[in-house]
């Protein structure tokens, strides 16, 4: 592939918009090489402390009431599965599927032995379905936000559900982001490594009392569950502000930190419209484009944490997700499995709204000179630098499509929306 060098005047400030990892501000880092946690016994009292500020913290973040549980535990959210599998599902489960992640706790139920099959209740990816009261389920597992596909649900309990039926979510690149009310939801769970900005390999679960009652029948039941995948014991740990086995401290101290960040910035309601401002920007850019468009047609389905943009047969998303990625703008390519010519771009609220406006005048500043080069172009222009940070108005054909691309003007009434 030809070097397409984009100029710094267009580039964010920022180039990080993976969707997880994602990205981690200074301000963590700077926290984490200070931290005098870090090679320190995890039951005595400093780290304890630092566990007991993110239980503390996500309580005040989502407004718990008091008799939930903030517990946490080792092996991120496809530990948790095996671990819910073992100690929340009873005898049968119900799963909303619509993409890689939300399919796969539907994978885990079905394979265990223990369980009777799950009923499970799919939709294209792009969409999602809405669960449906059945006799004999006593979880309902939904997902807060489908990372593979940019798709996001409300999360309410199933009108009509038996009694006693707890609700399951998988909220791992939602959470900290969307909207939730605690009465909606039984165990609310996700990994760090999203909102959060921190690394993963560890889950955390906002436990109602119907789920911790269930916890504790199942326990006493006499199921086998292995002591890695016990919610009982991970609940006991909790309490205390400790995990059942060594945590990955650094990942506690960037957590803590960027939990602290979004309580002193106005807490769930700031960090929402931080986002939401972000995938304005990043979706209202694509329906005015002549070669992108949102993946996901219901904008009220659309993430406001995780953006999917498609493009026409005409611009290669691939080519162009390459050529950021040479320019220091990276992990926009989409999810490789749901195979889409896309970008995936990550809007989590660590994201300068100002970075997403400037990632999108370069996607079309390089969809411009790629379209040059196909079309044997004088290879100059790839590496031209605007003058006095101005560009002249240029039209050129995009594989027969027309487009207006005033780059520095654009870039700068983005920066400025």
């Amino acid at each position: 592939m030809t070097t397409i060098v984009i100029p710094d005047t267009l580039k964010p400030g920022d180039g990080r918009f993976g969707s997880g990892p994602t990205k981690v501000r200074q301000e963590q880092a700077a926290a984490l090489a200070a931290a005098r946690e870090l090679g320190t016994s995890h039951r005595q009292p400093p780290v304890k402390a630092l566990v007991r500020r993110v239980r503390s913290g996500l309580a005040e973040l989502f407004d718990l009431p008091n008799e939930f549980v903030v517990s946490l535990g080792n092996g991120g959210t496809n530990a948790f599965w095996d671990a819910a599998a073992f100690g929340l599902v009873q005898e049968r489960s119900q799963h909303l599927s619509f993409g890689e992640f939300s399919s796969k706790f539907a994978g885990v139920t079905a394979r265990a032995p223990w369980l009777k099959e799950p009923s499970v209740i799919a939709t294209e990816p792009g969409t999602h379905p809405l669960p449906r009261a059945e006799a004999g389920i006593d979880a309902y597992a939904l997902t807060h936000n489908e990372t593979s596909t940019g798709v996001r649900m409300d999360i309410r309990r199933p009108a009509g559900a038996d009694s006693g039926s707890l609700v399951l979510v998988d909220a791992t690149s939602g959470a900290g982001a969307l909207p939730v009310d605690p009465a909606e939801f039984d165990a609310y769970y996700f990994a760090p490594q999203k909102v959060f900005g921190a690394d993963g390999g560890l889950w955390l679960a906002l436990l109602s009392p119907a789920a911790l009652a269930r916890i504790d029948e199942i326990a006493a039941s006499g199921r086998y569950i292995p002591d890695f995948l016990s919610l009982k014991a991970a609940v006991d740990n909790s309490v205390k502000d400790q995990t059942l086995n060594t945590p990955a401290v650094s990942t506690l101290v960037l957590l803590a930190t960027q939990i602290d960040w979004l309580l002193e910035r106005g807490g769930l309601a700031w960090s929402q419209a931080r986002s939401l401002r972000s995938a304005e920007i990043l979706y209202s850019w694509a329906e005015r484009s002549q070669f992108a468009t949102p993946f996901v047609s219901d904008p009220a389905m659309r993430s406001p944490v995780v953006g999917t943009i498609d493009f026409t047969d005409a611009v290669s998303a691939k080519a162009v997700a390459a050529v950021l990625r040479e320019n220091g703008i990276v992990d926009t390519e989409p999810y490789y499995k749901l195979g889409r010519n896309q970008l995936r771009i990550g809007l989590f609220p660590a994201i300068e709204p100002a970075d997403v406006a400037a990632l999108t005048a370069c996607v079309d500043y390089v969809v411009e000179r790629l379209a040059l080069v196909h079309h044997g172009a004088d290879q100059h222009h790839e590496h031209e630098q605007p003058e006095h940070g101005r560009q002249q108005p240029a039209w050129h054909l995009v594989h027969g499509i027309r487009v207006l691309l005033v780059v520095h003007g654009f870039c700068a009434r983005l920066r400025g929306a």
